[in-house]
C-alpha cells in the first residue's frame, strides 16, 4: 500500500503556483466535477516516500522529474555531478520550484502535466467514461 491515499473521486494535484504551467493545471483542475486536493509544493513539504511513490507510479526515475536547466538547479548544483536517489529527493524538497512541471493523480493513474490543456483532456476523458449517458 502506498503512502498516497487516492481516490477514484478526487484528483489530487502537485504544483507550483509560481510557474505558468502550475497556475493553469491548477485553474484546469478546478474546473472539474471531481473534488480537487491541490498540493502547492511550495507550502507543503512531500517526503522522500512520497516523491519515490510519485516517480514510481510515473514509471520514471526522480532525476526526469527536475527541471535542470531551472536556474535554482543550476546556480546549486554541478552539471556534471551524478546525484542518487537520495539528491534527486533533496533537490525537490529544497528547491520545490525546479519540479518540471505538475503531477495530476487520478484515482490511481499518475500523469506529468507537460501542457495544462492536458488536465483538461484527461478529465473530460475520465467523466466521459463516468458517465452512462456516453454508452448510449
Amino acid at each position: 500500500m502506498g503512502t498516497i491515499a487516492t481516490d477514484k473521486k478526487k484528483l489530487i494535484l502537485y504544483y507550483h503556483p509560481e510557474t505558468s504551467i502550475g497556475k493553469q493545471a491548477y485553474a484546469f483542475a478546478l474546473a472539474s466535477n471531481k473534488k480537487i486536493l491541490a498540493i502547492d509544493i511550495s507550502k507543503t513539504k512531500i517526503t522522500g516516500t512520497q516523491w519515490l511513490e510519485i516517480s514510481e507510479n510515473l514509471n520514471t526515475i526522480l532525476s526526469k522529474l527536475v527541471n535542470q536547466e531551472h536556474p535554482e538547479f543550476t546556480n546549486n548544483y554541478d552539471s556534471g555531478l551524478s546525484l542518487d536517489k537520495d539528491d534527486w529527493i533533496k533537490v525537490l524538497q529544497k528547491h520545490p520550484e525546479t519540479l518540471r512541471c505538475p503531477i495530476l493523480v487520478d484515482g490511481k493513474n499518475y500523469h506529468l502535466i507537460e501542457t495544462p490543456s492536458k488536465v483538461s483532456k484527461l478529465i473530460e476523458k475520465e467523466e466521459t467514461a463516468e458517465d452512462p449517458r456516453s454508452k448510449e
